[in-house]
């Protein structure tokens, strides 16, 4: 593993996993064509999500704040005040909610889903399903639902998503955020609650690989770090994009992107 690789996949990461394109799909696309790199496990996989967590949380900083501040005694007892709290309340049942599927099945299938990232074709296969869920999406015209109308449907079937979303090609902020537009949540709703959800599915996933980390040769650790700061940025600065795209209901161009790197590397890799 050299420099310029580890700041291309950093970037690649930082950019796919917060834009609907899959982030896992991009990285075993690319390290499939990059034969001098290597990892013990999927280490520098779960450092570079790590990089992402981090955007995610500074960018959604302010709402973690009043979430945890939500869960303390309350001072002010208004009535705005006591409905802002208890909309928050609700957001973090629902989030948990959320998380469950992940957790069981990242758990329960873990061997097997770590057999398909190492397939390109797999994940060139689910882009090509994570396009048609972005295509639809847009075609939904009604979804006026925000936050405050979520109920515990929308966050079970949207929790489901974040679970067919450990296959590789299975854009996790894709599959969710249109879950929850087909659900009639609007769309920047939808992405709000979906990168919020992705705070402790993140998290956890990274836990339950942080056992490899021990196995990264020392001389390599500064490498990783590259790749945490290149990821990290580029993340930050693709949320910022992101939300300017969704508000004009323009998913179905990123369908487009999926379904021609899908179409491509399947193409490539039958030759």
């Amino acid at each position: 593993m050299n420099l310029s690789t580890v700041i291309i996949l950093g970037i690649v990461q930082g950019l796919t996993e917060l834009f609907p394109v899959s982030s896992s799909a991009h990285l075993v696309i690319l390290q499939s064509f990059l034969p001098d790199f290597h990892q013990p496990g999927v280490a520098f996989d779960a450092i570079l999500h790590l990089g992402t967590l981090f955007a995610v949380v500074f960018y959604f900083r302010l709402d973690i704040h009043n979430m945890f501040r939500a869960l303390l005694p309350q001072r002010d007892t208004t009535l705005f005040a006591q409905k802002e709290n208890l909309h928050l309340r609700r957001i973090i049942i629902f989030l948990i909610i959320g998380t469950i599927p992940a957790a069981f099945f990242g758990l329960l299938f873990k061997d097997y889903i770590h057999s398909i990232f190492e397939s390109a074709h797999a994940a060139a296969f689910f882009l090509i399903i994570t396009g048609l869920l972005l295509f639809f999406s847009d075609k939904v015209k009604n979804a006026r639902r925000d936050e405050k109308d979520m109920n515990l449907a929308d966050s079970i079937f949207i929790g489901l998503a974040q679970a067919v979303a450990l296959l590789p090609g299975i854009s996790r902020s894709g599959a969710t955020i249109t879950i929850g537009i087909f659900r009639r949540l609007n769309r920047t709703s939808a992405a709000r609650f979906s990168f919020l959800l992705s705070l402790p599915a993140v998290s956890g996933a990274v836990i339950l690989e942080s056992g490899y980390f021990k196995q990264i040769p020392s001389s390599e650790i500064w490498l990783y770090f590259v790749g945490f700061i290149c990821s990290m940025t580029a993340g930050f600065i693709s949320l910022k994009l992101f939300f300017l795209v969704i508000r004009e209901a323009r998913l179905k161009f990123f369908a487009y992107y999926c379904w021609s790197l899908g179409l491509l590397t399947l193409l490539f890799l039958n030759r």
